[in-house]
């Protein structure tokens, strides 16, 4: 007898366990660090560069992850790697709680990047397993709200446990710890390594034939580099701006933490649809159109955050960044499907990956040396928008190898 397909496939399952996985790993381990940096410093007495490099060794971690990301995910399997390192955010976290100095917090921090790496690259990697090629960017798309939930939390949980006291700063890592906990242990009993678990094929699979079926290694190291210098612009880009815009509006706009945690939420709330859009606008139009698109409106925001025009421009300078921020990685994660194969996403998205992580490396450490020396961001940022110029005729070069319709 024949088998009743579900009414929801279970690809849709791996979606929002996807988000919650992203909200932990990236949203709260990482971009709430941009919200907390300011209390933490006036705490431990930090300073730009010191904020710079605590950011800086996160992306370390990073880096060091991507880089055996496709070995750990070849040995453990996705959703035991997963697992694993949510369960390592959540404690790693909580120990920062408890930090006394800038070596303990820098420590703790890298290896809270480090686990970010290894959760996030496996999951969007998932999604390639679970999708065909045409349904990939808008699956993707929705996989990143996650970061957008934790940033919109952030904005407005933080400010208040920080109000709490002089160090309520230390509550904030607390209920980001548990609550990455929680969801470790949320993601260990929904996630799965590959449709055939659940006796089903990749959702969309048998309505068109996916472009990269029967793909193996065809991926050519001119096509990495290409895709890689692409992410390495993002990488260096978008997190200047993630990590010291609420410093710069609180010391060179004025504003108060509570006003800057509102306007970080706008950009939370905002990026929700950033994923979902200009996934599923990727899967219609093509990816390096969509690619060309995002880069542009990003390169603006850069540009009128650098400018210090009156704060009517900043508050589009964070519309334009939050409407196109989680796009980039959801493309680029369905861009690698459509080159590799589903069955090499988690190998290849970790190569790239590794050379985005150089430029999250980057980023910060170079913002805020500039930033020391000129008592400014406006220099730093005025940089980010350069580069996500160049980001736009990179993208404009691509070839397309999604399926053709």
């Amino acid at each position: 007898m024949k088998k009743t397909p579900p009414a929801i496939h279970y690809s849709w399952h791996i979606v929002w366990a996807g988000i919650l996985c992203l909200f932990a790993s990236l949203g709260l381990g990482r971009f709430a660090l941009g919200m907390l940096l300011p209390a933490m410093s006036n705490s431990l007495h930090l300073s730009y560069s010191q904020m710079g490099l605590v950011s800086t060794m996160n992306f370390t971690g990073y880096l060091l992850a991507v880089f055996f990301c496709g070995a750990m995910t070849a040995r453990f399997g996705h959703r035991q790697l997963i697992f694993a390192a949510l369960l390592v955010i959540g404690l790693s976290t909580i120990l920062i709680s408890s930090a006394t100095g800038f070596f303990t917090i820098t420590l703790l921090y890298t290896m809270t990047g480090f686990c970010s790496g290894a959760a996030n690259v496996p999951m969007m990697a998932l999604i390639s397993r679970w999708f065909s090629s045409h349904k990939r960017g808008k699956a993707s798309g929705f996989v990143v709200m996650g970061n957008g939930f934790a940033i919109l939390l952030a904005g407005k949980i933080v400010p208040v446990l920080n109000a709490s006291g002089p160090e309520g700063w230390r509550s904030s890592w607390q209920v980001i710890g548990a609550t990455v906990l929680a969801i470790s242990l949320i993601c260990r009993a929904v996630l799965r390594d590959r449709p055939q678990e659940k006796g089903l094929e990749p959702y969309g699979k048998g309505t068109h034939l996916p472009a990269s079926a029967g793909r193996t290694e065809s991926i050519s190291g001119r096509e990495i580099a290409h895709l890689g210098a692409i992410y390495f612009l993002f990488g260096i880009t978008y997190v200047i701006y993630a990590t010291f815009l609420v410093t710069n509006m609180i010391e060179e706009r004025g504003l108060s933490e509570a006003a800057a945690g509102n306007c970080w939420a706008w950009v939370g709330f905002l990026s929700l649809f950033s994923g979902p859009v200009f996934g599923t606008l990727s899967d219609t139009i093509g990816r390096k159109t969509t690619l060309s698109i995002v880069f542009f409106i990003q390169s603006i925001s850069y540009f009128l955050v650098a400018a210090h025009l009156p704060i009517l421009f900043l508050y589009l300078s964070i519309a334009c960044y939050g409407l196109v921020v989680w796009s980039i990685p959801s493309i680029m994660a369905a861009l690698v499907g459509d080159y590799a194969g589903p069955e090499k996403v988690a190998k290849f998205f970790g190569l790239i990956t590794f050379i985005f992580a150089l430029g999250q490396i980057a980023g910060p450490a170079i913002a805020g040396y500039v930033a020391e020396q000129t008592k400014s961001f406006s220099l730093s940022f005025l940089m980010a928008g350069c580069l996500a110029m160049l980001a736009v005729f990179l993208s404009a070069a691509l070839q397309d190898k999604q399926q053709q319709r």
